[in-house]
């Protein structure tokens, strides 16, 4: 009896005890490692999203070389490596494949069609033919997409009212990615009376090249569009800006933090953990083809005082109150 008794006391109390145990822990099977294949448009050390999406995973229960293994693929910021890293990635079978970039995505759809693969694009994934829908993707593709061209008035707005006086703007774009991107800016600087200048940059060599077009036009201020590219080369991007003290707009916080005037984008955290999660419905035995593609909701205002100082531009109180971050 007193056995019994015992027995029945330690079962309660392991019970208890995997009771406290946090859900995550239990995110792969005990001794099963999932190798997840990252392919990446600039580096590790570069990419924007990596962070964010890497910290995600941690926070449920996804640690590098216990349970799961991150093999990344960088095409370094050289679009032309991107096709073959993406033949690559599918060629190792990993369970899983983390695709960074909008523009990467068309590669790995080409490259597998049964491979699971969850994507982060401010690419229109539905307009580009990579989903069905947002609600039902079908085939083995999900993840999120945050649609860049949607925040173009927005940008602009904030662009706007931190340089009053604007009236001619550049925008750069890198023309691998979707003209939607400038023809939604072009319809919103109507709005604003704005003569516009939309300047093409394919790859780091033109950025030269653009900001001097845009100097020469004489532009007010620019407006930096999303893409690997241009987000991989934001330090030659913000130098540029400087040298010819321009006031831009970014389309990431990272150029923010590189030394960029003002940057309005989805939150990086969020972002990450959308992606992170994706991932763990699927190690889980969820289906991609029934995943909707998830979207930002959050938006972070950033402002750089001291590069404002820089370059003589006075940003009204009106926006700093609204900043989530301001850098001193």
């Amino acid at each position: 009896m007193l056995n019994t008794t015992i027995a029945r006391l330690i079962s309660l109390g392991a019970a208890l005890l995997l009771a406290t145990v946090p859900l995550a822990l239990h995110a792969q099977p005990a001794g099963k490692v999932a190798r997840l294949g990252v392919l990446l448009f600039g580096t590790p050390a570069t990419d924007p999203n990596l962070a964010s999406f890497v910290a995600a995973l941690r926070d449920l229960g996804y640690v590098q070389g216990r349970n799961v293994a991150l093999e990344y693929r960088s095409a370094e910021g050289h679009p032309e490596r991107i096709g073959g890293l993406a033949r690559e990635v599918v060629s190792s079978k990993p369970d899983l494949i983390v695709v960074l970039g909008g523009d990467l995505v068309p590669f790995v759809k080409e490259a597998t069609r049964t491979i699971p693969v969850v994507m982060l694009t401010s690419t229109d994934p539905v307009e580009s033919g990579i989903v069905a829908s947002f609600a039902r993707p079908g085939g083995n593709m999900t993840g999120v997409a945050f649609v860049s061209a949607e925040t173009g008035a927005k940008r602009l707005q904030f662009l706007k009212e931190a340089a009053p006086s604007l009236t001619r703007l550049a925008v750069l774009w890198d023309p691998v990615t979707h003209e939607r991107q400038p023809k939604a800016v072009e319809m919103a600087a109507q709005t604003f009376g704005l003569q516009v200048n939309v300047l093409r940059a394919k790859s780091a060599r033109e950025l030269e090249g653009a900001f001097a077009a845009a100097s020469a036009w004489r532009a007010d201020a620019i407006l930096v569009l999303a893409s690997p590219m241009l987000v991989g080369n934001r330090a030659t991007i913000v130098r540029l800006a400087a040298k010819h003290r321009m006031p831009a707009m970014y389309p990431s916080t990272t150029f923010t933090e590189a030394g960029g005037l003002i940057a309005y984008a989805p939150s990086a955290d969020e972002q990450g953990r959308l992606v992170a999660s994706a991932i763990d419905k699927i190690l889980k035995g969820a289906k991609p083809a029934e995943m909707p593609v998830q979207q930002p909701t959050t938006f972070d205002l950033d402002i750089n005082l001291r590069v404002a100082q820089e370059i003589g531009v006075k940003i009204p109180q009106s926006i700093i109150l609204r900043a989530n971050r301001v850098i001193k």
